[in-house]
């Protein structure tokens, strides 16, 4: 990476022990004036490519009615340049390694990239509390879990990489999710077989007077085809301190008709149904307990990333148009200008993992990861994931309509979250914690 485009953040490091995260009111006070009060730059950039901050989308396109698929309010735009393994020195200095690794690999693959749009908004209270939290949020001692924190991004402005990590981690998600999706890892000539999944979750942390305080979210997600899969069901309580308290997790086998409590959904075990493709903590671009690395914050920086991916997420396409060898269509793939937070996670010595470091792209409106660059024990580079993400203006909430992880050395890929062919999301879903108890699982596959 070119580190002299890299705006430098002063108390960025890796993360050490101490607890003292929180701003004080002064600083907290940037987030009402050149702060967003996500903690990003309400001023555009000085070429204008990147416009200011204008509060996102703030209406609801006439023409959209809920449960459809969402309309793009960018429907009319032109690509302004498209980058390839032909052009793309052009525009290294904005793009991540992981970007041309696969534009190197790829001959038809590029990246089509459209006037910037910074569509991201959420709901006031999600402002509010991020605002809030700006002046009490801690880390534990042991950097696994939080204090004094809640509902809206814990560190709006990021000390170190633990703590921006920590936003992506927390992030809004709506309060309750339930969702039909299919997942794809395709062949290295594009046959697939889709995996089909329904999904309900639960975001405690999300909410003001939750059920369960020591939860950031529930999570439960049901194969529903093929038949050879069907009725496979994964649960998930996901604790604020995984190293104090464990993440618990359990397994409805259908054919023994047993729910079984299992340890191994956590960090670097391999996915569901994935094909030996991703890992547990690979979902949501990165999930569970971050103690097994340290996390350095190394700034900003203005790169090309998925942004705004309404016609990627269009119902008017099937997943045979999406999916094809080696990547996903990329003449449905929308990238943007945007700034980003650059955090690298690097394995600590007595720790395990098969990545030994990642690299993580984190946008600056949303703390949404948006690439993630994954290197091998040798330091190479091996896999790289990005989210194509979108703002569900009904709720509203920015979040990823589809991750993609690409495998350089297999050159195959696994797609989490198309959803053009099912219902669509909905963030009105009424839950509880009762829904998401063992014994629930149990009733359930009955």
């Amino acid at each position: 990476m070119n580190k002299s485009i890299i705006i430098p953040i002063i108390l960025a490091g890796v993360f050490s022990t101490s607890v003292e995260a929180k701003v004080s009111p002064k600083e907290a006070a940037k987030l009402h004036v050149e702060l967003t009060p996500m903690g990003a730059e309400r001023a555009g950039n000085k070429e204008g490519t990147i416009p200011a901050w204008s509060g996102g989308i703030q209406q609801i396109p006439q023409d959209y009615k809920p449960g459809e698929h969402h309309v793009d309010p960018y429907a009319d735009e032109e690509p302004m340049l498209t980058i390839t393994g032909e052009n793309y020195q052009n525009y290294a200095e904005k793009l991540s390694e992981g970007q041309i690794a696969m534009l190197k690999q790829y001959p038809d693959y590029k990246l089509k990239v459209y006037p910037t749009h910074r569509s991201a908004s959420f709901p006031q209270k999600i402002y509010d509390f991020s605002v809030k939290n700006a002046t009490s949020a801690e880390l534990t001692q042991d950097g696994a879990g939080l204090r004094n924190a809640a509902v809206g991004v814990p560190f709006p402005i990021p000390a170190n990489g633990l703590e921006a990590i920590w936003n992506h981690l927390t992030r809004y998600r709506g309060e309750a999710i339930k969702r039909e999706y299919v997942q794809v890892s395709p062949q290295v000539d594009g046959s697939f077989n889709p995996v089909k999944f329904e999904q309900e979750s639960l975001q405690y942390y999300a909410q003001e007077h939750p059920e369960k305080e020591n939860f950031l979210f529930l999570y439960k997600q049901r194969i529903t085809s093929p038949s050879s899969m069907a009725g496979e069901v994964l649960l998930v309580h996901e604790t604020s301190n995984q190293v104090v308290d464990p993440r618990r997790a359990w397994r409805y086998d259908p054919g023994r008709r047993r729910a079984m409590r299992t340890p191994t959904v956590a960090y670097d075990a391999p996915a569901l149904a994935s094909d030996g493709l991703s890992t547990i903590d690979n979902f949501d671009m990165f999930s569970g307990s971050p103690d097994r690395y340290n996390w350095t914050l190394k700034g900003k920086k203005e790169m090309f990333v998925p942004y705004n991916a309404y016609q990627l997420h269009s119902d008017q396409l099937s997943y045979e148009d999406i999916v094809k060898p080696g990547h996903i269509n990329q003449d449905y793939a929308r990238y943007e200008l945007h700034r980003v937070w650059v955090v690298e996670a690097t394995l600590k010595e007595n720790k395990e993992n098969i990545y030994s470091r990642r690299t993580f792209y984190l946008d600056e409106d949303s703390w949404q990861a948006l690439l993630v660059d994954h290197y091998d024990d040798k330091g190479e580079l091996w896999r790289v994931a990005e989210a194509h993400a979108l703002n569900y203006y009904e709720v509203p909430v920015l979040w990823s309509t589809l991750d993609v992880i690409h495998d350089l050395r297999a050159k195959r890929y696994i797609a989490f979250g198309l959803d053009n062919q099912e219902d669509m999301y909905d963030f009105s879903e009424r839950m509880n914690y009762r829904q998401f108890t063992a014994s629930a699982l149990r009733r359930e596959g009955r």
